[in-house]
């Protein structure tokens, strides 16, 4: 089955823009595409693991972005002493995996208002403004293009885990 990506809420950002519209349309466009993966499908679906050697989920994704969020622009760019919302210890994978008693509508409305708590924080700020990631200045433009970096390769293993799962293929 071929899935339909052509939802008006998910469109390629022009060719021609000024930076900080292409960078933001970018940014978007990822958001958009990785919650079109994980719609339509129920709770143990988004929560399967079909790749026995890995931790990767649906669901497990959609928490990971919401920590990366959090991370990238709160506590990097904006200087926010927030804790993380599940990777705590950091590195250990805990908003991947286990999703025992994860709850999908909670997790989706976290994901929501950390990108929501992203919109702002670079909506009070110029690319070039700066922040510190690991003791170090981390501007603006560094978070956005980390940020589409990461929801880049997220989603290309959310078309993996979609087509594993169900065998929907989409771009």
């Amino acid at each position: 089955m071929i899935e339909d990506l052509t939802d008006p809420r998910r469109a390629e950002p022009a060719y021609a823009l000024p930076e900080r519209d292409t960078l933001e349309a970018w940014l978007e466009f990822h958001r958009t595409t990785l919650l079109l993966k994980c719609e339509g499908l129920d709770d143990a679906t988004r929560k399967r693991r079909p790749i026995p050697t890995s931790k990767l989920s649906l669901h497990g994704l959609i928490r990971h972005a919401a920590e990366g969020e959090r991370i990238w622009f709160r506590r990097n760019v904006a200087g926010e002493d927030l804790p993380l919302l599940w990777a705590n210890p950091p590195g250990e994978d805990r908003e991947l995996f286990p999703l025992d008693d994860a709850d999908w509508d909670t997790d989706l409305a976290v994901w929501q208002a950390e990108c929501d708590a992203s919109r702002a924080v670079a909506a009070a700020r110029e690319l070039d403004d700066l922040g510190t990631r690991n003791g170090e200045p981390c501007s603006l433009r560094w978070a956005y293009v980390h940020a589409i970096e990461e929801y880049a390769r997220h989603n290309g293993y959310a078309d993996l885990i979609r087509e594993l799962v169900d065998g929907s293929v989409g771009w």
